[in-house]
């Protein structure tokens, strides 16, 4: 399995793609698993790249050129035109969709300050973790303006 992609699926679960990363899986593996679910892969492994010929062009594969995630994130919306139509609305551990909380259902789930400073939540269900617009989401918006604004 090809970690130096890991950051990169994070990178695509914020812009709000389903971003799957079997970090534990097999090529053969992963060639079924895009297979059987319509996925693409993105690899930096050459030979996984050159191996999906075997499935008779049924499988799209894009290979990555950088080890920078953000190089990596602005290769990948390149090359597969993606935009962001719904950021911020994936888990970035978990790949869930996340839902919409409610200020007072997070009262003791979240710091005092972050509950004091904070109207808007999102959490994931099935990982239990919550996320709200503080000072790394303004970092991650900034990045991701970058990334959009260098589309090649």
């Amino acid at each position: 399995m090809d970690l130096n992609v890991g950051r990169l699926a994070k990178w695509l679960r914020v812009l709000g793609y389903d971003a799957l990363f079997p970090a534990d899986a097999e090529d053969n593996e992963l060639l079924r698993i895009a297979l059987r679910e319509g996925r693409i892969i993105v690899t930096r492994d050459a030979g996984l790249a050159v191996r999906h010929l075997a499935t008779s062009g049924r499988l799209k594969v894009l290979l990555i050129r950088d080890d920078n995630p953000k190089d990596q994130l602005r290769q990948v919306v390149g090359s597969l035109d993606l935009d962001a139509t719904r950021p911020f609305s994936r888990c970035i551990c978990c790949n869930e969709p996340l839902d919409s909380l409610s200020r007072e259902s997070v009262r003791e789930r979240v710091p005092d300050y972050v509950y004091k400073t904070q109207q808007e939540y999102s959490g994931c269900a099935p990982c239990s973790r919550i996320f709200w617009r503080g000072t790394h989401w303004a970092n991650m918006q900034r990045d991701l303006a970058l990334v959009r604004s260098e589309k090649p």
